[in-house]
């Protein structure tokens, strides 16, 4: 599409499953209001068709404008290929606006690229804090908020953080979570989906699980301990467990018949996932989001992990942290009963309109917002 010369170009980049979820109902709420032109930029950081295309499908994301191709790597090679690609794609479509979400290798590298070139870049899901600098999502996280324009925070603290960090107040705007946008507006379809039935599974009698971080499943004998606990939740209630890509390639080195009580299967859409947590009598998870999602939900969540960046799914929401100690999946046990959606600040669905006002005020030349942030 031609840019019309009254028109600001916003990209988006976009590069791993979570950030699809977060991204979405900004592009469909500045599209409703036809105000920007829009630009998708999809890293490549996750390929898999489980992981990217069904879950832009399911999403009702449009097909990105342009595909870096990332793909799997180390740390740095990840970045370093956003980073080059990114680059290029900024210096050819001129953007006014570079929105990252997250903190994933590619959320990183697509705001240092903006950043070096003198783009403003929004920063979703902004302030967020695990105080964990083994984990490289913090080092990501920490680092975009560094080099960002507008902060966008979805849970108080995360505004506390960045003011403890120096952050000006007027580069904070706390907003509210755009997952649960999305969450709340495909609810209905995951709740007709009924996936759990088509497992074979009656609702809240089951465990779903999700594992894929280094600290999990990297270490064989680790990763041996938390399938042996599966294994032994497995019978007193059925786990079922999407299998991550990375998880799945490192249980090729085990004899996956020693879990067969388990029910490994391959990765689900995002909408086939959202059912089966919707139905869920718990979740066990080591994801940011998903503990969001359970919470949003009313699910018992149970988190395999010593932190969380994450702190409003406790005090507020259904999460429960387990530690590092795989012996502690002992304790997981379906809830009784129907949940009941935990009530969390902002987190009601129209995170994405609140975000769109900032983007147009931000971008409209005669406003306010948009002077200071030239000043700035």
């Amino acid at each position: 599409m031609e840019k019309p010369l009254s028109w600001s170009t916003v990209v988006h980049a976009m590069g791993a499953r979570p950030n699809f979820v977060k991204m979405a109902p900004i592009i469909r709420a500045l599209a409703k209001r036809g105000s920007v032109r829009q630009v998708i930029v999809h890293s490549g950081q996750h390929y898999d068709l489980k992981l990217s295309d069904e879950i832009l499908s399911d999403l009702d994301v449009p097909p990105p404008d342009r595909f870096l191709g990332v793909g799997s790597g180390t740390h740095g090679e990840q970045t370093g290929k956003a980073l080059i690609g990114f680059e290029r794609a900024l210096m050819e479509e001129e953007p006014d606006l570079v929105v990252v979400a997250g903190d994933v290798n590619s959320t990183l590298a697509c705001a240092l690229a903006a950043s070096k070139l003198g783009i403003r870049i929004a920063h979703v899901e902004a302030g967020l804090r695990s105080h964990d600098w083994t984990m490289p999502e913090e080092i990501n996280r920490v680092l975009t908020d560094r080099l960002s324009d507008l902060l966008l925070t979805h849970s108080p603290e995360a505004g506390e953080h960045l003011l403890v960090e120096g952050i000006e107040a007027d580069r904070i705007h706390f907003v509210g979570n755009t997952m649960i946008d999305s969450l709340r507006r495909l609810e209905p379809r995951a709740r007709a989906l009924a996936a759990w039935e088509a497992r074979g599974l009656a609702a809240r009698d089951y465990v779903l699980v999700t594992l894929h971080r280094p600290s999990n499943v990297d270490e064989p004998s680790r990763l041996e301990a938390i399938m042996d606990e599966l294994a032994g939740l497995a019978e007193r209630h059925p786990v079922l467990f999407p299998v991550h890509p990375r998880t799945r390639a490192r249980l090729e080195a085990h004899d996956p018949a020693r879990w067969s009580g388990v029910q490994l299967i391959e990765p689900v859409g995002y909408l086939e996932f959202l059912s089966l947590q919707l139905a869920a009598g718990a979740v066990l998870t080591d994801s940011g989001g998903i503990q969001e999602e359970a919470s949003a939900l009313g699910v018992p969540c149970y988190t395999l992990r010593r932190n969380t960046e994450r702190p409003v799914t406790i005090e507020r929401g259904t999460n429960l942290l387990l530690g590092d100690d795989p012996a502690a999946i002992g304790q997981i046990e379906p809830m009784a009963g129907e949940p009941v959606p935990c009530a969390i600040p902002l987190w009601d669905g129209r995170a994405a309109e609140r975000i769109a006002d900032i983007f147009e005020a931000v971008l409209a030349p005669a406003s306010p917002v948009y002077e200071s942030a030239v000043r700035g």
